[in-house]
């Protein structure tokens, strides 16, 4: 594509400003003029109905793709969990096996975008997964839009959990009381993540949300903690949010009223000594 010198520049100083790449500026005044969806978060069902125990399959892996090529989330009955990236949907189990995901593997609860980095920005010395999110928060856009994340790496070490299937009626807090935990070194991998404001808690969880898969594909799994000397980090801010609610009978007739924030934070975080 040839601009003339003036579009050319307008550009320059454009990225030079926000610190997005030529290509994701260009890609996104071209979904603008040709009425495309972008910067468009999909989302099945709600982090509600899932601490609330709504586990059963309302859509298909192979209905992801329609959706994006990048995100997370578990299967039917919380049958381990979910890493979609570049296209491929892995299923990391609590038996520590890692497959690619059955195109009619039933799922519960997923996010997922067409994934395209609009900034870059190397971080060194991560101690935690809290410093982690440190060194990132600057970069986003602001406390009210979500951001999907990208990290790749050799990572020094990533302790993950797996959760195992449970039987109908059991809720997330639970769930995670039988998590298969495993902490391994040394591993070159991708963590596929979210942020997610603190004002959609009901629908989302909140702040930083990673899934792990190694370049192997020997491992994968919810992280809980992580340390790296060095990480490449690519955020693709999304203003949009498409919400698909399961028409399951379990769904419907959910009690999704109370609040979920204390269980939440509880499942989703390593444990307290």
């Amino acid at each position: 594509m040839k601009l003339p010198t003036g579009h050319w520049q307008a550009l320059l100083r454009h990225c030079q400003q926000s610190g997005e790449s030529h290509g994701a500026v260009v890609r996104k005044a071209l979904a603008d003029y040709l009425d495309l969806d972008h910067q468009t978060l999909w989302q099945l069902s709600t982090s509600t109905a899932v601490v609330e125990g709504v586990f059963g399959g309302a859509l298909q892996v192979k209905d992801l793709l329609d959706h994006g090529d990048f995100g997370l989330g578990t299967f039917e009955q919380l049958d381990g969990e979910g890493i979609l990236l570049d296209g491929v949907c892995w299923q990391a189990r609590a038996d520590g096996s890692l497959i690619k995901a059955p195109p009619d593997e039933a799922i519960p609860f997923w996010v997922a975008t067409h994934f395209q980095a609009e900034r870059q920005i190397s971080v060194i010395d991560i101690v935690s997964i809290e410093d982690l999110g440190a060194r990132i928060d600057p970069f986003r856009p602001g406390a009210n839009l979500f951001v999907a994340i990208q990290i790749k790496g050799v990572f020094e070490r990533v302790e993950m959990r797996t959760v195992s299937r449970v039987p109908e009626g059991v809720g997330l807090l639970e769930a995670s009381n039988n998590q298969a935990m495993v902490c391994i070194e040394k591993v070159s991998g991708t963590l596929v993540g979210f942020w997610s404001p603190e004002h959609t808690t009901s629908l989302n969880i909140p702040g930083y949300h990673f899934h792990f898969l190694s370049d192997d594909h020997s491992s994968g799994g919810h992280v809980l903690d992580l340390k790296a000397d060095s990480l490449e980090v690519e955020l693709d801010f999304q203003s949009n949010l498409r919400l698909a609610l399961p028409e399951t009978k379990q769904f419907l007739e959910a009690d999704l009223s109370h609040d979920i924030s204390e269980q939440l934070h509880r499942a989703e975080t390593k444990p307290q000594d």
